[in-house]
C-alpha cells in the first residue's frame, strides 16, 4: 500500500523576500502566513545586524530564526567591514546566539584573491570549530556580449568542489543554464539547504521568481527531496520588490508557501520504514504517478488557496 509522506524539513521565509520592506516585516508576514521559520539576510538594514533585535522579533512573533545568510553580496560588501573571514565569523556567532543551524555562504569573488585561494580550506577549518553548518551556495557565470565571465572563485559550481554542505539556489541554476533537479541529485547528501525560487535564464538576470513562474523544475525538485528524506531547510528567497503594495506582497508570499506545501510530498510504499521521520498528509494522496497539469493559485489575504488545473 502506498501513501504520500511529508518530511519534517521546515519551510522558511528569507528576509530578502520582503524587500523593500525591512527585516521586521518578514517576521510579521512569516507568522501570519504560517512559515516555519526565518532566514536572516544580513544586509544594510540595521535590524538584520542586531542580535538582540532579531531575538525580540523572533520571540514576539513566535517564529524561529533557522538560518543566517552572511553579508557576501555585492550590495553588502561594506556590512561588517571589508574582511571576508571576519564577516563569516560574525555570521557564525550570530547563528550560534540565535540558535540557527545554518550559515549560507557565497564563494569568493575573483578579485578577493587571498580569500579565494584559501576559501575551500578555510570553510573546512571553520566548520570544525562549530556545530553551525556552512552551506556554500551555487552561483553562476555572467554572459557579456559574446563571452562568458565567471566572477567567482574557486568555482561558481559547488558540485565541482569538496564542500560538505551546499545551498542550492534555483534562480542561480537558471542563470547558469543548469537543471536544479539534476544538481540536487548529483549533490546527494551534501545538499543541506535550498533556496526555492525560480528563473528563466533568458535575460541575464538573477530573477528570483515565485516558484512555478519560471522554467526550473521546482515541483519535481520538491517531490525528489520528499522521496529521498531531505532533512535540510527549504527557504523561499524570492523577489517581490515589484509588488504594488504590502497586501500584494503578502499574496505572492502566500502563493510561494502554498506551492511548496503542495509539492513537498512523495509516495512511500512502506510507511513503517520511515522511522517516524515523515508524517502522512492524507489530503495530498495521489491516485497515479502521472505528471500533474500546471496549476494556478488564487490566494486570499488570509493565505487561503484555491487551485485550478
Amino acid at each position: 500500500m502506498s501513501s504520500v509522506q511529508v518530511p519534517d524539513a521546515p519551510v522558511v521565509l528569507s528576509t530578502a523576500s520582503v524587500y523593500p520592506e525591512k527585516t521586521p516585516a518578514a517576521f510579521e508576514i512569516a507568522a501570519k502566513l504560517g512559515y516555519d521559520g526565518i532566514e536572516v539576510l544580513v544586509s544594510t538594514d540595521p535590524a538584520s545586524q542586531d542580535v538582540d533585535m532579531l531575538r525580540r522579533l523572533s520571540d514576539y512573533h513566535g517564529v524561529p530564526i533557522l538560518a543566517v545568510h552572511a553579508p557576501c553580496l555585492i550590495f553588502t560588501q561594506w556590512v561588517w567591514g571589508r574582511e571576508p573571514w571576519g564577516k563569516l565569523i560574525r555570521s557564525k556567532e550570530m547563528a550560534e546566539a540565535l540558535g540557527a543551524r545554518t550559515v549560507v555562504v557565497h564563494p569568493a569573488f575573483r578579485w578577493q584573491r587571498d580569500y579565494a585561494r584559501d576559501f575551500e580550506t578555510g570553510i573546512s577549518r571553520m566548520q570544525e570549530e562549530t556545530d553551525v553548518v556552512f552551506a556554500v551556495e551555487n552561483m553562476y557565470p555572467v554572459r557579456m556580449r559574446d563571452r562568458e565571465v565567471v566572477p567567482y572563485a574557486p568555482s561558481w559550481n559547488p558540485i565541482e568542489r569538496d564542500y560538505p554542505d551546499v545551498t542550492l539556489d534555483l534562480s542561480h541554476a537558471a542563470m547558469s543554464h543548469s537543471d536544479g533537479l539534476e544538481m540536487a541529485k548529483r549533490l546527494g547528501d551534501r545538499l543541506s539547504h535550498v533556496h526555492l525560487t525560480d528563473g528563466t535564464g533568458t535575460q541575464n538576470l538573477d530573477e528570483h521568481l515565485i516558484p512555478g513562474r519560471g522554467t526550473q523544475p521546482c515541483a519535481e525538485l520538491l517531490e525528489h527531496l520528499a522521496t529521498t528524506g531531505y532533512g535540510g531547510q527549504i527557504v523561499l528567497e524570492v523577489n517581490t520588490r515589484k509588488a504594488a503594495d504590502s497586501e500584494t506582497r503578502h499574496l505572492e508570499l502566500a502563493e510561494a508557501l502554498a506551492f511548496t506545501r503542495l509539492h513537498f510530498a512523495g509516495v512511500s510504499t512502506d510507511p513503517a520504514a520511515d522511522g517516524g521521520h515523515r508524517r502522512e498528509r492524507a489530503t495530498l494522496l495521489r491516485e497515479t504517478s502521472e505528471p500533474e497539469p500546471r496549476r494556478t493559485f488564487a490566494v486570499s489575504s488570509e493565505g487561503t488557496v484555491d487551485r485550478t488545473g
